[in-house]
């Protein structure tokens, strides 16, 4: 099946509410993170794309969360066709890849419906307002690119937000594999 990109959300829309639980224990919801600039990456454990940026994707969270981002992940591919993207499948891919973030579980997949998520890795930033400041690829490396993965595009947008500054005019979308809805 050939990649798929994001879907370009317009920039200034409100972060869409979410409450969800991450299988090792806690809960995480949108007004967690009120007052702070919001990252929102959906991810799951089998897609190539992801499992080629994963590592990177944990630095940049260790990275951005000691400068006041709040930084999550959600997975929701439907467990029963992809059961390792499940919950049990998401606590070893979060204790294993170093999340130090909430991995949280879209069980009934309606969060990435309310954000329009089409595939994975699928990346939005939201500023202190919660309204978008970026969605798009974290960089330009794809698997068997030979591009090293740097985070480059989504570092950038961060630091932009950071210092105060407008979003990047040039947002490139994320491609990856497609969300595995239910049936």
């Amino acid at each position: 099946m050939p990649p798929l990109q994001s879907s370009l959300t317009p920039l200034g829309t409100p972060c869409p509410a979410f409450d969800l639980a991450d299988p090792r224990g806690f809960r995480m919801s949108s007004s967690d993170a009120i007052g702070r600039p919001l990252l929102v990456l959906f991810l799951c454990n089998h897609c190539p794309f992801v499992q080629h940026i994963r590592d990177e994707v944990a630095r940049l969270a260790r990275d951005y969360l000691k400068r006041g981002v709040a930084v999550v992940a959600i997975s929701s591919n439907d467990p029963t066709q992809y059961p390792q993207d499940g919950p049990e499948a998401m606590i070893r891919e979060a204790c294993d890849t170093g999340y130090c973030f909430p991995y949280l579980f879209d069980e009934t997949q309606a969060v990435a419906r309310a954000f329009d998520a089409q595939c994975t890795p699928d990346l939005y930033l939201f500023d202190r307002s919660h309204r978008l400041f970026y969605r798009g690829q974290l960089d330009a490396s794809r698997p068997k690119s030979n591009i090293p993965v740097t985070g480059e595009d989504l570092r950038q947008a961060l630091d932009t937000l950071l210092a105060g500054g407008a979003p990047p005019a040039v947002q490139h979308p994320s491609v990856g594999c497609s969300i595995k809805w239910r049936v």
